[in-house]
């Protein structure tokens, strides 16, 4: 509920976080002799698997602020692609020492990365989506399209095309887009397994935030299986939260693990402000919950 008093006025649709339970106390852990702390501090160990009752808390109700560009249409401070010297390449490769840097993560992403410009009665919005197919559909937000006119999708090789909404589902928030035409080497995005996800592991975001094309940020995701209703009364379930910074113009994009895969689509930020911008917390809709909610289509290469 909202507490008494002037009502907080909002850039975009409210949307509220539905508490979850507290988790049960653990039990206080068993000593361990120095063999069975050997054993366990060895390489060949696997680490321990938290459930997601042990990681929920509690939260009391917050207000959502949608991603939403509808109101605000960003005509200036992003340029209309990266230079070509300096676009990324399709394939990321591990560095020598370890997995994927940040920087060959979104060399390898970026590619499959698209700005989306939605007409609107009376104006325009910006968003963000990621290309999920060999046939070049793209998964985005469905806010970032809702009621729009026309539809121009700009690639990230400055390559541009109109399009329309092949499928849809709004209670998840999520869209896809069939462009008429595309760039003459279309790269789909890698996607990941969202099952296998934990809290505490590394994410990148890709998207354009404010207008800001092709901009990348780190976090982590800092929960999981979280709830937040629509003002209509619809639900958006199962989300990922995260910290890795977004804001308006970033709906739509991929959010991606440590191996370059496509883990969620970018959908909702926290703020308990008027504001609507980002203050740490992000929400996604599970990539394997977004591929499956609009109907028919091929996923793009899993790993």
């Amino acid at each position: 509920m909202r507490p008494a008093g002037k009502p907080v006025q909002w850039a975009g649709p409210e949307v509220s976080i539905i508490p979850e339970p507290g988790p049960t106390p653990p039990a206080p852990a068993e000593p361990e002799n120095a063999a069975e702390q050997e054993k366990r501090d060895s390489p060949g160990a696997k680490p321990v698997a938290l459930s997601r009752r042990d990681l929920a808390v509690g939260v009391g109700v917050v207000v959502l602020a949608i991603i939403a560009t509808g109101v605000l249409a960003f005509r200036a401070g992003g340029s209309g692609g990266a230079p070509a010297s300096a676009r990324p390449s399709a394939a990321a490769s591990p560095s020598a020492s370890g997995p994927p840097t940040t920087a060959q993560i979104y060399q390898a992403v970026a590619p499959s990365v698209v700005t989306i410009q939605t007409t609107l009665p009376g104006g325009g919005a910006t968003g963000t989506g990621v290309i999920a197919n060999q046939a070049g559909l793209i998964l985005t937000a469905f806010h970032v399209v809702k009621g729009g006119t026309a539809i121009n999708i700009i690639y990230a090789d400055g390559t541009e095309s109109a399009a329309t909404v092949s499928g849809s589902n709004a209670e998840m928030d999520i869209a896809t887009l069939a462009p008429a035409g595309g760039p003459d080497v279309l790269v789909p995005a890698v996607m990941g397994n969202s099952g296998r996800i934990a809290v505490g592991n590394d994410v990148v975001a890709i998207g354009n935030p404010l207008g800001l094309t092709l901009s990348t940020t780190t976090g982590v995701i800092s929960g999981l299986n979280r709830t937040a209703a629509n003002p209509d009364g619809t639900k958006l379930t199962g989300l990922v939260q995260f910290d890795a910074a977004v804001n308006p113009g970033s709906s739509g994009g991929p959010l991606i693990n440590a191996r370059g895969e496509v883990i969620g689509i970018v959908v909702a930020l926290a703020n308990p402000t008027s504001a609507g911008t980002f203050v740490g917390i992000g929400f996604a809709v599970p990539i394997g919950a977004a591929l499956g909610s609009t109907g028919p289509g091929e996923p793009g290469p899993a790993q």
